[in-house]
């Protein structure tokens, strides 16, 4: 008898060749959970405790998930999260201490499986949706289409935190390892990245980038409705309407009742 999770698993590895980001995790590992921007769980977390009006007993989708901080973090306050991830790798890091609360599977973002299952959808320092361009490109507009399924997988009255990156920071801060593609908004940077034994080895990142405007037309084609387009910086997420000097908008939407 084939599980949901194992036809999920097959569902991943039939899709299509995977995803360029299968081979950064692979190499990154632990050492992930090492990089500054990822030292900000706790002010993330507490940030959308208030904005999402999280509640203990609530079921959290994380999109994207990584080796698990915010699920983790979460599931600390006695909020059920399910964590996914592209990358076994990660999924498999995930699970190692996981709490109790928190459970985790290999998914692709591109095809999420859910259907009114969340009260809650977050996708957070583009760990999906920012991620679908460029090399994993698949079909006119991927990342709208990781939004679609995130957006399907909530409650009616459920609600949709989704970082993205600034076109407009990234334009502005463009470094001698960027090339940034005008046309599709992706940004391609050639970065150096370590491994857990310390070895360095540079590696290819494709980023889609996003205006405020663009996350309201894609959220309000996904069937949401727009609540706020915050500015944020990992680590620090506060209330502050878009600027160009932050790094990140966050997108907070509601799935309409009925």
């Amino acid at each position: 008898m084939v599980t949901l999770g194992q036809q999920r698993k097959a569902d991943v590895s039939e899709s299509g060749e995977g995803h360029w980001f299968e081979g950064i995790a692979d190499h990154l590992g632990s050492s992930y959970l090492r990089y500054s921007f990822t030292m900000g769980t706790a002010n993330e977390v507490a940030f959308l405790i208030d904005e999402l009006e999280l509640k203990p007993g609530m079921r959290v989708l994380d999109v994207g998930c990584g080796p698990g901080r915010h699920a983790y973090a979460l599931a600390a306050l006695g909020i059920e999260v399910h964590g996914v991830d592209i990358a076994q790798t990660f999924i498999d890091i995930a699970r190692q201490d996981a709490p109790a609360l928190a459970t985790f599977e290999r998914l692709d973002a591109r095809s999420l499986p859910f259907d009114g299952e969340f009260d809650a959808v977050i996708s957070l320092c583009q760990g999906a949706f920012g991620l679908a361009g460029g090399a994993a490109a698949v079909g006119p507009d991927p990342d709208g289409t990781v939004l679609d399924g995130m957006a399907r997988a909530l409650v009616p009255g459920g609600r949709i935190a989704v970082s993205a990156f600034s076109s407009y920071f990234q334009v502005n801060w463009l470094e001698d390892t960027d090339s940034f593609d005008a046309d599709a908004g992706v940004n391609h940077e050639l970065a150096p990245l370590k491994a857990p034994d310390g070895t360095e080895t540079l590696k290819d990142l494709w980023t889609t980038c996003f205006t405020p405007r663009e996350l309201r037309l894609l959220a309000s084609r996904a069937g949401l409705q727009t609540d706020a387009v915050w500015s944020v910086t990992p680590g620090d997420y506060a209330r502050r309407t878009p600027e160009i000097n932050r790094p990140e908008f966050l997108l907070v939407a509601t799935r309409p009742m009925g």
